[in-house]
């Protein structure tokens, strides 16, 4: 803490100084913690404490990188499997925004909701989703549409609780105040609550995007297809480790691109609110 006094004298403002190792450049920072994973990761591969089988080193996994890298360039069959994830992905996240958007308004919005919904969305919430796959690909079969559905399933959730929070988030001073004016329910709802409310929805939907990757990997993982999942399930088949990490790498990134997309459109819609410190990383 460091001690400032104003020009009269009189008052004493307290001044908190960051930790020395909060004034570390955010790039610099990610690279140091970069380097000594890597660094770690190789060590332990060198010394073989860990079969190779299971954890391959970076160099082939740098080669795996590579050509997988090769093949999304040239259009080869990858890159077709990578846009098959890519639509599952898109196509997952867009059902269940409009899906847990709608039932977050219902339960944030009605007492119904609220006592009769909510406790449903919970009880299935609490149960363990990756075991409905296999009951999704038998109502919809082995093409994009079980993986979809599995991938919005599990992202649902995040959205319906956010958005029924977001609506909770105005004062009651602020609804007084829309209630004297004479505004609707739906005029409150539009221009306080949603609003108001938007930080709330926008932080769900990022947990969502992390939610309907998962849900969309482990669709085509269990239930086959073309995507990247299949592949992993194929490599992984074939104790082929390292374009297992590789095509993890790669899927990653698709995952990043979905996250920093909602993050983007959080910092042009919500651009009042500053209080989010996690907004540094979206």
């Amino acid at each position: 803490m460091t001690k400032a006094s104003n020009t009269a004298g009189a008052d004493t403002v307290w001044v908190e100084r960051d930790a020395l190792i909060d004034r570390i450049p955010r790039w610099l920072a990610m690279t140091i913690l970069f380097v000594i994973a890597v660094g770690v990761w190789d060590f332990v591969t060198r010394m073989g404490w860990v079969s190779p089988i299971i954890l391959p080193s970076p160099k082939e996994t740098l080669d795996d990188l590579i050509f997988v890298g090769r093949n999304l360039v040239t259009g080869d069959y990858m890159l077709g499997a990578l846009w098959t994830t890519t639509l599952t992905v898109i196509y997952g996240f867009l059902i269940a925004t409009v899906i847990g958007f709608s039932l977050g308004v219902l339960v944030g919005e009605t007492k119904f909701g609220e006592r009769a919904v909510m406790p449903y969305l919970v009880a299935i919430d609490t149960m363990p989703k990756i075991a409905f796959a296999p009951l999704f690909i038998a109502w919809l079969g082995f093409d994009i549409s079980s993986k979809v559905a599995l991938a919005a399933f599990i992202a649902t959730f995040a959205i319906v609780v956010a958005t029924a929070a977001g609506l909770y988030a105005a004062s009651e001073n602020e609804r007084m105040l829309f209630k004297s004016m004479g505004a609707s329910r739906m005029q409150t709802l539009i221009r306080l609550k949603l609003p108001t409310g938007l930080p709330y929805i926008f932080t769900g939907l990022k947990i969502a995007s992390v939610g309907v990757m998962a849900g969309a990997i482990t669709g085509e993982f269990l239930g086959g297809g073309k995507g990247f999942g299949a592949l992993i399930r194929q490599s992984a088949s074939q104790m082929n480790t390292p374009r297992v990490f590789a095509l993890i790498l790669y899927l990653s990134l698709l995952g990043l691109a979905l996250y920093f997309s909602i993050a983007w459109m959080q910092r042009r819609l919500v651009f009042w609110n500053k209080s989010d410190r996690l907004g540094a990383i979206g």
